[in-house]
């Protein structure tokens, strides 16, 4: 591997379009390993370590105190063109966010599509980062491991096996290089660039519970680069991608299906595909397509390219949005098996059970009563049966929706 690059993963069709995702301080390329099966599908999918963070190595930062993130972008540009990639779509947390936004603002031409995830346009006061690089360098990694639970994630998640190792990713950093990134968030404000961030599709995901990169952040990006889309995630600290992955994961594959060529069958059957797995995941249409007969095949077909492959994957409505119109549907025509499979992909789709309930009571109102009664009871039911697969599995068993009916 070339010494002036950073170390990087390849995964996913070697012809399909290309993805790179950039990681946080801290942490190392696996922060992205929830998202990377869905995502590598149908992308060429580039993970990078930041500089003395896993693999790579720290001197391809400057150790003086003058690192910026235009530097770390410039690594990114050299791996796109290592590829042979001309342009890319692009998603970072984090520091890795702030490297796409300055990459879409100085870059547009090699930017496809941006997604910025638990991120900034300025990460603070620039004194408070200069204290940490000088902390680190005195002390290592160790001296932040402490205060990460609770910052990249909450505290009930922080024994899970994938907090566990992301913490030891921390802890294996070296200090120079983590030090070098925390000078250059201390030299990053990227604010007075955000509205010339034009022609460079955005999605903004927020952490609602992110103590680092509040919801506040996240809106001050969305509200200024032009055409942006915000998603907000509840019951996600800092890493918001890993302790939430179902939600970020449905929307990054909704919004890099955007720029997918899908005018033709074999290509919205594709995109539905995608979508159709994000949404109810993996289980539920492993079972559906193993259940396809002869006789169901045509519909079969058409459920992924017509309700998969272009209705849902509009981009008039979120998917929050459909999945509220989607359950109310339900409810009013009392199909009730679908319905409980649309709860857990409500979920999925970032909605809490109390947003799901406030569907439940608008229903009341306009479905009838004994459609709502019916839809509550179905809810509890849901949810019972998730409470029980979750105690069961433990910790690091499974926290939500994917296994549907």
């Amino acid at each position: 591997m070339t010494t002036d690059l950073p170390h990087h993963l390849l995964d996913g069709p070697a012809t399909a379009p290309p993805l790179i995702l950039g990681p946080s301080v801290g942490t190392s390329l696996a922060v992205w390993e929830p998202q990377l099966p869905a995502l590598a599908r149908a992308h060429r999918v580039l993970r990078w370590d930041l500089p003395g963070h896993g693999r790579s190595p720290a001197g391809l930062l400057p150790s003086d105190g003058s690192a910026t993130v235009g530097d770390l972008a410039a690594l990114v540009l050299r791996l796109a063109d290592a590829q042979g990639w001309g342009r890319f779509a692009y998603a970072g947390i984090s520091i890795g966010g702030a490297v796409g936004l300055h990459l879409a603002a100085h870059h547009p031409e090699r930017v496809e599509s941006l997604a910025v995830v638990c991120s900034s346009a300025r990460f603070g006061d620039p004194s408070a980062w200069r204290e940490r690089a000088a902390l680190v360098r005195a002390e290592g990694t160790e001296a932040m491991v402490a205060s990460r639970p609770g910052t990249w994630f909450s505290h009930r998640f922080a024994d899970s096996p994938r907090a566990v190792a992301l913490l030891a990713d921390l802890r294996a950093c070296d200090r120079a290089g983590y030090a070098a990134c925390c000078d250059a968030l201390a030299s990053y404000d990227l604010r007075s660039a955000l509205p010339s961030v034009t022609g460079v599709p955005t999605l903004v995901v927020a952490g609602r519970d992110d103590p680092a990169t509040p919801p506040a952040h996240a809106r001050e990006i969305a509200d200024a680069v032009p055409g942006a889309s915000l998603l907000e995630v509840a019951g996600a600290a800092h890493l918001a991608g890993v302790e939430r992955p179902e939600p970020v994961t449905a929307a990054l594959l909704t919004h890099f299906a955007k720029g997918t060529d899908t005018t033709d069958d074999v290509s919205r059957h594709a995109a539905g595909t995608a979508v159709r797995r994000a949404v109810l995941g993996d289980a539920h249409v492993d079972r559906a397509i193993a259940r396809t007969t002869p006789f169901t095949a045509r519909f079969q077909d058409f459920i992924t390219r017509y309700a998969w492959g272009e209705i849902w994957t509009g981009d008039a409505l979120d998917r929050r949005t459909r999945s509220c119109i989607t359950l109310t549907a339900l409810i009013a025509h009392g199909h009730d098996a679908e319905l409980a499979m649309h709860i857990r992909a409500a979920l999925t789709n970032g909605l809490t059970r109390e947003e799901i309930g406030e569907v439940l009571l608008q229903s009341a109102v306009y479905c009838g009563v004994p459609a709502a009664n019916s839809a509550f009871a179905t809810a509890q039911r849901v949810f019972d049966e998730m409470d029980r697969d979750n105690a069961a599995a433990g910790p690091d068993g499974p926290s939500n929706v994917n296994q549907s009916s």
